[in-house]
């Protein structure tokens, strides 16, 4: 059985500038244009032991979802919107700073179950071409459904640094069972796990980024996972990348936001 770790926990990145290393693309993906995924979030979470990245993904004009590695033990987040680069000089890109969150109850940092966490921010802000909410999935999806996932995250084992362009990558749902032959019974009825064609999937730094599907009926992305773990093989192993099942966790989500 193969262990999973956290890909922006146990290797959460102590932000001394990570993204001195640049690279073309997250595992197996490619650059996304200006404006593709406009709720896409780039998180900074300060705690009282450094500063690290993670994703998150823009569900209303106040609220981000993420997971919940990425806002354990947050003492403030600064999070830059509208922009694919990290770095680059961009007028489309907002910056916005909070400290307030909510981590779900029952999250377990050990197993990953309730990988689950919102951010708030402390102002609504004003959508644009470049900053859009997602909408969340109302169901949950099948076994070999076309997915894609974002992020920022490292794009190879050899490689510490964060890509400075938004990375997406094109996966495939698998089944619970297929997973559990990976990783055990550590994969619950809560989690989705994606492969790709060859190794393509989530690296340190994806952490709470979204995993996306077409919606047959608005024909608009909507949310159906938050990245959770990656394989103790590395990034570039053909092991499943991990994702908290975003349906499980709808009620939470709407006790809290009101959505």
């Amino acid at each position: 059985m193969k262990i999973l770790l956290f890909s922006s926990s146990l290797f959460l990145f102590v932000y001394i500038w990570v993204a001195e290393t640049k690279a073309p693309r997250i595992i197996g993906g490619q650059a996304a244009r200006a404006g593709q995924f406009p709720f896409s979030a780039a998180i900074y979470t300060t705690t009282e032991d450094g500063r690290y990245f993670c994703g998150g993904a823009l569900i209303s004009n106040q609220w981000i979802l993420t997971s919940g590695q990425c806002v354990s033990g947050a003492v403030s987040f600064t999070i830059h919107l509208g922009s694919n680069s990290l770095e680059e000089a961009d007028p489309n890109r907002i910056t916005v700073a909070t400290s307030e969150f909510e981590q779900h109850p029952e999250f377990d940092p050990i197993t990953l179950i309730n990988d689950v966490g919102l951010i708030k921010l402390r102002q609504p802000v004003m959508y644009n071409d470049y900053i859009q909410r997602v909408l969340l999935a109302y169901d949950f999806t099948s076994d070999e459904t076309a997915l894609t996932g974002i992020g920022w995250g490292q794009t190879s084992d050899s490689l510490n640094g964060l890509s400075d362009e938004l990375q997406f990558v094109t996966l495939v749902a698998i089944s619970n069972d297929d997973c559990k032959a990976v990783y055990g019974n550590q994969i619950s009825d809560h989690m989705i796990c994606v492969a790709g064609d060859y190794n393509e999937g989530t690296c340190n730094g994806d952490t709470g980024s979204p995993l996306l599907d077409n919606d047959p009926i608005s024909r608009s992305l909507r949310h159906v996972g938050i990245a959770s773990f990656i394989s103790g093989n590395g990034c570039e192993s053909t092991d499943p990348s991990g994702y908290t099942k975003t349906y499980s966790f709808r009620e939470w989500i709407r006790n809290i936001t009101s959505l």
